[in-house]
């Protein structure tokens, strides 16, 4: 079998200059392309060259793309690493047992890019099909032994998978040099897949569902929401309205912890109707509504008409994916949880999140305090919340791994 990445070595060396290179120094993988003194030696876009500082000294190996303003995304930080199938074996191995650990590995995301020291690169396991998405060249040109690994050590647990999908048709590819792709890994296989979260069923659609099929980061906070309906439903009807409910994961957790009534609300006609199929996939139609709504437009209508509910959930895209727009989506989050808070009944719970990596965890607790004092609304704060375990958040230089925030209040009026 050929050894890819020791193959993929060049053995070219770049310098950075004198002063830069302070994300990598600070435990981060990435090189900027102003960052960077000089590149001695052959190489082609994709290879593994060798990382010094300004001053000679070793800082590693990373992966080179000339095409993108990420010049360099680091593999691996010892400048003594043996870079070869067995060093990439021994990283796949270690993203795998770390999951087998921490969560239930029926439906999890296996490999997250940095975070697993495997930069660009998502694996999300469904039952017993995988869903790549690979984002940067490096990494690409290893993708298919990665998943050969994977699916070793799988079958070694017993868990035999019967197909892989690829989903890297993010536009960021576009900017690493890449062309969109997406399709089968291998053998076609029949792309039907139910999964089962919190006990709840779910059909995902890894060819035209958003990123990989599934928001799988969210599967503890969904949990959350379930236990704290099923605590108020023990002796009292609750009512809840899930915004932005996609295929209606949040709000068929809350109907699967015995809300009365449940209202799920998405702009997309296609996830409405794949959340009603989930609907009648757990026999919960009967305490379902569903509306094909803007959410934006929606909530000032509602609290114009005076509705109220037991509990809010908001789950909004991300309203910014750079620092550049930071103010603009500052705004938008503010206004859209003053909007929520009021249709919240005294006493009643609101949960909210940011899933944009540049909404950070001080400036969105900001904003839900700002839209707090604006909606004359008191919080208590239960839980606050980050992404699932699957989806590891590393301390150090985490350029992208931290980004989900998620809380949940009591809200009660001022007094």
């Amino acid at each position: 079998m050929p050894d890819i990445l020791k193959e993929n070595i060049s053995s070219a060396v770049l310098t950075l200059r004198k002063g830069e290179g302070r994300t990598i120094k600070a435990g981060g993988s990435w090189i900027y392309d102003n960052e960077i003194d000089s590149i001695e030696g052959d190489f082609n876009d994709g290879n593994v060259l060798k990382v010094l500082d300004f001053d000679g000294y070793p800082m590693g190996w990373g992966f080179i793309n000339t095409r993108s303003k990420i010049r360099v995304r680091m593999l691996t930080r010892d400048a003594g690493a043996v870079l070869d199938d067995e060093f990439l074996y021994g990283r796949v191995k270690a993203a795998w047992e770390y999951r087998k650990a921490v969560t239930d590995t029926s439906s999890c995301r296996v490999i997250f890019g940095e975070a697993d020291f495997l930069p660009g690169l998502v694996i999300d396991k469904y039952e017993d099909v995988l869903v790549v998405e690979s984002l940067a060249l490096g990494i690409d040109i290893l993708k298919e032994r990665i998943v050969e690994i994977l699916k070793e050590l799988l079958e070694k647990d017993g868990i035999h998978i019967r197909g892989v999908y690829e989903r890297s048709d993010a536009k960021v590819r576009l900017k690493e040099g890449m062309e969109r792709r997406k399709g089968f890994i291998g053998d076609e296989f029949d792309t039907a897949v139910t999964i089962t979260e919190n006990g709840v069923k779910f059909n995902v659609d890894i060819v035209e569902g958003q990123k990989t099929g599934f928001f799988l980061d969210q599967k503890g906070n969904r949990k959350a929401m379930q236990d704290l309906v099923r605590r108020l439903s023990a002796d009292r009807e609750v009512s809840v309205l899930d915004c932005f409910t996609h295929t209606g994961s949040f709000a068929l957790n809350a109907a699967a912890g015995g809300a009365a009534r449940v209202e799920a609300v998405d702009v997309s006609e296609l996830a409405i109707e794949e959340a009603k199929r989930n609907a009648g996939l757990n026999g919960l139609s009967d305490r379902m509504t569903f509306t094909v709504a803007d959410v934006l437009d929606l909530l000032p209508k509602y609290v114009e008409e005076g509705r109220q509910y037991d509990v809010v959930i908001l789950d909004p895209p991300a309203f910014t994916k750079s620092r550049d727009t930071i103010k603009k989506a500052a705004k938008g989050y503010r206004e859209i949880n003053i909007r929520g808070l009021k249709l919240v009944k005294p006493g009643g719970y609101f949960a909210t999140c940011s899933c944009s990596h540049f909404m950070d965890q001080q400036l969105f607790g900001e904003v839900i305090a700002q839209a707090a004092k604006a909606a004359h609304k008191k919080l208590r704060q239960i839980e606050f919340r980050t992404q699932a375990p699957d989806h590891p958040i590393l301390w150090a230089g985490d350029e992208m791994s931290y980004y989900l925030k998620f809380i949940i209040f009591q809200v009660l009026d001022e007094r």
